[in-house]
């Protein structure tokens, strides 16, 4: 073994996740099998953002700094062998933005200590990764609780000379969400048409964009839902529900070089019609109830049903002597529900411990809100160019454990049965 035979950081009552504005504090742990001349020891506790122009890069483009603190733990002597222990504490700034990691930059808070040796010699350094989460408080929001609503017609010709007409309306119960919570989906169709529509999709979208030499922008389908086709001259609605897994929060307020945002995308695939309906994640739920999604009737406010989807709609009747009409609505089952799996949250970490209370220590430090520091791999394409197709991962899909049951699967939707589901339950 050598002289320096341990040397690390150790925080407080082994905490990992701090607030802005918090202290904190540790001590840097010496153990010397010899005595050790120094110059200086140091600790430091830095706070940045980096970012690449190439994906899981490590030659930084462009970087920002938010804090740098420094303290002396000792000046010019020898430290005997044995072991040595200096505390130190920290004070973070209410400004600091929230930890992140994405393929193409990082926002990372880190303790750092250093032995510096006399000339010639090696200098001894370590350092410790901690996280700082700015919760993202949804209240904050104006109109956050009310529906969020797009419609979209679309014309179109077919048989060389018919001309027809789709309107695509889609909303959902909120504006915002936090992980774990179910996001309500209803799809209303209106197919003026003698053409069947093909089958509706809805995805939930994570845009991330990197400020490098150029904007870079990470897109990646977290959830995909199919629901069936419309027949001609046919109204149908699609009720459906996506679990919201633990995600990075919109926006990262103090941080200029990453930007996150989210969307859930309908569309009709056949036909080219989209509608886009941008929502918020974050930290601190709603504190009402969900709404019933507009237009179209749904559960009463606070309960959280899950939507079993119907079977698929009867053929089509005949037409009236007076032409082609539309019928009234009919519901759309859903053909597949897919998810994937949650990025990291703060508690799967490896080697992170799970906050909460520590013998010892004078108070407990819960964590609630879930933090995400990751957001997996994705495909990139860059702003500027032709224009043309965005390129998006084929997701790989699994259910993960969340607070509320996840959605049903298509085979337990055909079962017939109800899984009603109530908060708390």
């Amino acid at each position: 073994m050598g002289r320096v035979q341990l040397f690390e950081i150790c925080l407080s009552h082994g905490r990992s996740v701090y607030s802005p504005g918090e202290p904190l504090a540790g001590a840097v742990r010496v153990r010397l099998g010899a005595p050790l001349p120094f110059r200086a020891i140091r600790v430091s506790c830095t706070g940045s953002c980096r970012v690449s122009d190439k994906a899981n890069g490590t030659a930084w483009v462009v970087e920002e700094g938010y804090f740098n603190s420094v303290l002396s733990l000792a000046d010019k002597g020898s430290l005997p062998a044995g072991e040595h222990n200096f505390p130190f504490q920290f004070l973070l700034p209410a400004t600091a933005p929230t930890s992140f990691e994405g393929p193409f930059g990082k926002i990372l808070h880190q303790v750092q200590a250093t032995i510096h040796t006399p000339r010639f010699s090696k200098d001894h350094q370590c350092s410790c990764v901690f996280y700082i989460l700015s919760p993202l408080n949804l209240n904050s929001i104006p109109d956050i609780e009310q529906p969020n609503v797009a419609s979209t017609t679309k014309k179109f010709s077919y048989k060389l000379v018919k001309t027809g007409s789709v309107v695509l309306t889609a909303s959902t119960d909120l504006r915002g969400y936090v992980a774990g919570q179910v996001l309500r989906l209803q799809a209303d169709i209106e197919n003026q048409s003698g053409k069947a529509t093909g089958p509706v999709m809805a995805s939930l979208l994570q845009k991330v964009a990197y400020k490098a030499k150029r904007w870079i922008y990470d897109l990646r389908t977290i959830a995909e839902v199919e629901g069936a086709g419309v027949k001609a001259w046919r109204r149908s609605q699609w009720q459906e529900q996506i679990l919201l897994p633990a995600l990075p929060q919109s926006a990262l307020p103090g941080c200029s070089l990453i930007h996150v945002d989210y969307y859930l995308q309908v569309s009709l695939k056949a036909l080219e019609a989209t509608v886009t309906l941008p929502i918020f994640i974050g930290n601190i739920a709603v504190n009402q109830a969900p709404l019933s999604p507009q237009p179209g009737p749904g559960p009463p406010p606070g309960v959280l049903s899950l939507v079993v989807p119907s079977a698929p709609p009867q053929e089509d009747v005949e037409a009236v002597a007076g032409g082609p009409h539309v019928t009234d609505p009919v519901s759309l089952f859903t053909k597949s529900h897919s998810q994937q799996p949650q990025p990291a949250t703060f508690g799967s970490v490896p080697g992170a411990p799970e906050p909460g209370p520590q013998d010892g220590s004078p108070a407990s430090h819960p964590l609630a809100p879930a933090l995400c520091i990751s957001t997996g791999a994705t495909v990139p394409y860059f702003a500027e160019g032709s224009g043309g197709p965005v390129p998006i991962l084929p997701p790989e899909y699994s259910f993960q454990c969340h607070p509320y049951e996840a959605p049903p699967s298509y085979e337990q939707s055909c079962s017939g049965a109800d899984p009603s589901l109530t908060p708390g339950s």
